[in-house]
């Protein structure tokens, strides 16, 4: 985890790039935006993509402990795991998704830390296969009735919400369109009351 310092730069950055968008963000407004000079900043990070990359590392492990918490809550499995996957996903998408140049920063984001985000996304997978087959054994879900398991599902769950997230723009019918879809999956895995795994 970064330190307050980089910290600071860290989110003054993510505030540039999604003010001007990755091209025409500069180190030096990135560093008046951290309040601090171009050398001061370079002593930090050797270039705007080191910057970036870091950003997507810090945004991500941010994301990913929001997505711990909700899986730490009480309740059913499947609302625990709709509100990891909403906190991972609102944490990562909140500003870019507010910003003219969101679409530019996904771009960027895919072609300068595509192996971030992968690394990330394994992460989130395997939390949610640990919460799943977790309540596959407590008899709460069973898998058994759609043929599959809970990494099948947890990749088609991260599936789904990342490719809504690339072709809906509005968070609003973002969050709509995944709740369909879990409570399709609920209904799937769900075994009728009275009856385990």
């Amino acid at each position: 985890m970064a330190d307050d310092r980089t910290g600071h730069i860290l989110d003054s950055a993510l505030t540039v790039f999604s003010q001007y968008g990755y091209a025409k963000t500069t180190m030096q407004d990135i560093a008046r935006a951290a309040g601090m000079s171009r050398a001061a900043l370079y002593l930090h990070f050797a270039s705007k993509e080191d910057l970036f990359r870091a950003g997507s590392r810090w945004a991500h492990s941010r994301a990913l402990g929001q997505a711990d918490a909700s899986l730490a809550e009480q309740g059913d499995v499947m609302s625990r795991v709709d509100a990891a996957m909403a906190a991972y996903f609102g944490e990562l998408m909140a500003q870019i998704s507010s910003s003219v140049h969101g679409r530019e920063l996904l771009d960027a984001g895919l072609a300068i830390t595509g192996d971030i985000v992968s690394e990330a996304n394994a992460a989130l997978v395997a939390r949610l296969v640990s919460a799943l087959d977790g309540a596959a054994a407590a008899g709460e879900v069973r898998f058994s009735t759609v043929d599959a398991t809970a990494e099948d599902l947890a990749l088609l769950l991260l599936a789904v919400a990342d490719g809504l997230q690339k072709t809906i723009a509005d968070p609003a019918v973002w969050r709509e369109r995944r709740a369909l879809f879990l409570r399709l999956v609920r209904a799937a895995i769900t075994p009728p009351s009275g009856i385990g795994s």
